[in-house]
């Protein structure tokens, strides 16, 4: 999957920009504030709905215009496809391939792109949130019952969690507790396959771009006792107490995994640096696990690697990086610190209040004039 044209309109301080990647790495320099994290952030947008810095807010609309716009030309395979995004600050319109999509996650399907910024390091350090996020993403991709599984159980729990809050009878609990039983079975079967293909995939990656963390290892959480019980009767055993606190206390929506490696044992915690590179470990692994399915890697971003990352560490996973074919996406205030992949024909674009310009090898080729997309 790569990504051949990238247009944005009014995201934050970038005013339009309009931008032709190389394949390979593509690297984002300029000073702190110029605009080359609203770059990545669009790239994100388009992938998951979301900006990495959080939920989309009326903050990604630059100030005085009326909407943002995202457009993304990519290749996938033997296609071309093209993407539209528009937001306006109460709703979202978007087209895929020239035809209007009728839900924002249908357009987010199609733009395989893993992300590395700032905040990534809460995949291991955080919240169980953005660790199910994570499960989820990656089984969207490749695993084509886990979508209505999902869909079905996230309704089922709201319908539940509503007569739990109305304190009303086990006669009306009983439909929904079943609903969520047989979608919620799916997902967690689901999820623990994924949960085994991802400890394969990291078995591989972690000695590649960070030897020193050791053997790594991945538990899944499926947010009840599953050795135990079945979903339908943990469900039914925690209807009290789920009365009492007005929600659901069991189920996948309580789901979690953990990593630990060797460098950190018997739970003892990780270090910031390490967590940083246990999560990127994780992401990469699932970039490595979705070009098996699917034949090629996603689009990959890292948002300010050199403050992230020290030298060797960076070294490492950008060689590995440019070993797989990958399209990648670095920024940074300085070329000095990625100045081994430039020799690699790592493309280079100058970003400076908001304006991105294209100075690298390939510039001569992706100068040519093309004309505007239609958006939207």
């Amino acid at each position: 999957m790569r990504i051949t044209r990238l247009l944005i309109r009014d995201f934050r301080r970038l005013h339009e920009v309009d931008v032709l990647p190389a394949g390979g790495i593509n690297l984002l320099v300029g000073p702190n504030g110029a605009g080359k994290t609203s770059v990545l952030e669009a790239v994100h947008l388009m992938a998951y709905g979301r900006s990495f810095r959080g939920r989309v807010r009326d903050g990604l609309i630059r100030s005085g215009a009326p909407a943002v716009e995202v457009f993304v030309e990519w290749e996938q395979g033997d296609r071309t496809r093209r993407a539209g995004l528009r937001h306006g600050g109460d709703r979202w319109e978007g087209r895929l391939d020239g035809a209007p999509v009728a839900q924002l996650g249908d357009l987010c399907a199609a733009l395989a792109v893993v992300s590395f910024e700032p905040g990534s390091h809460a995949l291991v350090a955080g919240g169980g949130e953005p660790r199910r996020r994570f499960l989820d993403w990656g089984l969207f991709h490749v695993e084509h019952e886990f979508l209505p599984a999902w869909r079905r159980y996230a309704r089922a729990l709201r319908q539940r969690n509503a007569l739990l809050k109305a304190q009303r009878g086990d006669a009306e609990l009983d439909g929904w507790e079943q609903e969520m039983a047989t979608a919620g079975e799916t997902m967690t079967r689901l999820r623990a396959d994924y949960v085994d293909t991802l400890q394969a995939s990291l078995a591989e990656v972690v000695p590649g771009i960070a030897p020193a963390l050791g053997a790594a290892s991945v538990e899944f959480l499926p947010g009840w006792k599953r050795a135990e019980l079945s979903l339908r009767d943990a469900l039914l055993l925690a209807r009290d107490r789920d009365r009492l606190s007005g929600h659901t206390t069991v189920g996948p929506h309580r789901a979690d995994w953990r990593v630990a490696v060797a460098a950190a044992p018997q739970g003892e915690a990780l270090s910031r640096g390490q967590a940083k590179l246990v999560a990127l470990a994780c992401l990469l692994a699932q970039a490595q696990d979705l070009a098996r399915q699917h034949g090629h890697w996603p689009v990959v971003v890292l948002d300010d690697l050199a403050s992230e990352l020290d030298a060797g560490h960076r070294e490492r996973v950008l060689t590995m990086l440019g070993s797989t074919g990958a399209q990648v996406f670095v920024t940074g205030t300085d070329l000095q610190p990625l100045a081994s992949v430039l020799d690699a024909g790592a493309t280079v674009f100058h970003v400076e209040h908001g304006v991105v310009r294209t100075a690298g090898p390939a510039s001569a080729a992706m100068g040519r004039p093309v004309d505007p997309p239609e958006m939207l």
